[in-house]
């Protein structure tokens, strides 16, 4: 598969949250923000996805597994709640080139990363489908910040 839309429904594209405003306003923009930040920011804006995705992130790399999968179902939750407002009926593309997108991939990818971790078979399948029929690109992008086409959220 090429990572072409071949059902013929459109993209769906979310619109801006404030959360990546919001770190680009912090006082160091080369410093990933820390726990209370990130707290203080899903508090700001309890609705992003990518709020929560940022906290599972932040749990994961420190070892707290629990935590950062309870963060991603929050953030898959919310991003399944934005995508329904954003017209989005269950299938089609929702792509990672699109900014406000990346909360709701990053979310799905870090919900896949917890219920990997806690064993969960099932369920890591099921958000593997998901995240790559909405964008096979998404996964690797999240996984080389570095690439060009990933950038930094």
């Amino acid at each position: 598969m090429t990572g072409e839309n071949l059902l013929g429904v459109p993209p769906t594209l979310l619109n801006p949250d404030g959360v990546v405003e919001a770190l680009a306003a912090s006082a160091n923009p080369d410093v990933s923000p820390g726990g209370s930040e990130l707290e203080a920011l899903a508090r700001r804006f309890p609705t992003s996805s990518l709020a929560w995705a940022l906290l599972s992130d932040q749990a994961f790399e420190a070892g707290e597994i629990l935590p950062s999968y309870a963060y991603a179902r929050v953030g898959y939750h919310r991003g399944l709640d934005a995508l329904r407002k954003g017209g989005w009926r269950g299938q089609g593309p929702v792509p990672w080139s699109h900014e406000p997108n990346r909360g709701v991939l990053r979310s799905l990818y870090a919900l896949r990363r917890g219920a990997e971790a806690i064993g969960e078979a099932d369920e890591v399948v099921r958000l593997a489908e998901f995240l790559n029929g909405a964008d096979p690109t998404a996964a690797a992008a999240i996984e080389n910040p570095s690439s060009a086409a990933s950038e930094r959220l």
